[in-house]
């Protein structure tokens, strides 16, 4: 099997071989020497962890979420040679609105960020009136405007598409409500500007298990030649507690809200001390998969126990083959008579 990735080339990929001690289970691996970034890692903030990360001039960029030793959480821009080793601008990234003037969030958490036609977006979970999700580009990281809000509240785990699809920008989220949301489905939107959303449609529900209580976006979607290469989270209720686990599945390249393939078995779960125990213990959560097209390697950045940064590593063959080979789909996975 060989499955290509459309896409950009790598060649500075962070990588380790896949250990002989790795899990049969998963075709995902950790670095061995995770945490890469572990705690009080910038003067005032406590931890960095959902890190959003993308090639930039031979290097590494990113945008963190750091949460404040006052408890708030802000955005901060990270620079790093070889995505292993990081250094963080001091002060949090300050936006803007389109007339130049400042422009903060009172919160922000859990960025995603894409590069498109030359501009890069950041998306985050802000207030505005609840949990909502906020919007910003950038052409040179050192300016940041905000955009509109693309939806109202409640919704958060916003998730661009790494290219327009049929002409027009396509956004996965996770309608929610304004606390630590007991549901959830992931549903996808476009917009031919940014500023006006529509043609929202239904993408996938829970299922039982690992992801019985809720799911939504993680890492900006691959494309492959077999479709849009999707890594998710799913969360179950245990007796002590939620556990984040990492799923898989492949969507239409032309119409994303239809699922071609979906893993039953997660990919990832906690395992590991620095993902057991935390501020927020048993998490894994990805939000930034970098993809090298000559290699079919994956990186896949992911927040751990909400304290630490984990990286960890797969290939496109060995994911794609886990996921159809686990695959069991609903009517409801496969658009079957709802839009």
């Amino acid at each position: 099997m060989s499955v290509k990735i459309i896409g950009s080339n790598i060649p500075n990929l962070p990588w380790q071989d896949r250990p002989a001690s790795a899990s049969l289970n998963s075709p995902i691996w950790r670095y061995s020497e995770n945490p890469i970034i572990g705690r009080n890692p910038v003067k005032d903030v406590a931890r960095i962890f959902n890190s959003a990360v993308l090639p930039h001039d031979g290097k590494f960029i990113g945008v963190f979420r750091g949460d404040g030793t006052d408890s708030v959480q802000r955005l901060y821009l990270g620079e790093s040679i070889d995505g292993i080793k990081w250094d963080f601008r001091p002060e949090p990234i300050q936006f803007v609105d389109e007339k130049g003037e400042p422009f903060q969030p009172l919160y922000s958490y859990d960025p995603r960020l894409l590069h498109i036609e030359g501009v890069w977006y950041v998306m985050w979970c802000q207030d505005f009136f609840g949990a909502s999700i906020g919007m910003a580009k950038t052409t040179d990281m050192k300016t940041f405007t905000r955009l509109e809000n693309p939806f109202i509240p409640f919704n958060r785990n916003a998730v661009l598409f790494p290219r327009k699809i049929n002409g027009a920008f396509k956004m996965l989220s996770r309608p929610s409500d304004n606390a630590h949301t007991p549901f959830g489905d992931i549903f996808i939107s476009e917009s031919k500007d940014l500023e006006y959303w529509g043609r929202h449609r239904h993408v996938m529900s829970t299922k039982s298990g690992w992801e019985a209580l809720k799911i939504g976006g993680s890492a900006p979607p691959i494309e492959t030649s077999e479709g849009w290469l999707c890594f998710y989270h799913g969360v179950e209720l245990t007796c002590s507690g939620y556990v984040y686990a990492v799923g898989g599945a492949i969507l239409d390249i032309d119409e994303p809200s239809k699922v071609l393939y979906r893993c039953k078995n997660y990919l990832m779960r906690p395992e590991t001390p620095y993902e057991e125990m935390g501020m927020v213990p048993n998490v894994v959560f990805p939000v930034a998969a970098l993809a090298d097209a000559a290699t079919g390697r994956i990186a896949i950045y992911y927040g751990a126990a909400d304290s630490y940064v984990g990286l960890a590593f797969t290939t496109v063959d060995e994911t794609v083959k886990f996921i159809k080979d686990n695959s069991k789909l609903s009517e409801e996975d496969a658009g079957i008579g709802r839009r």
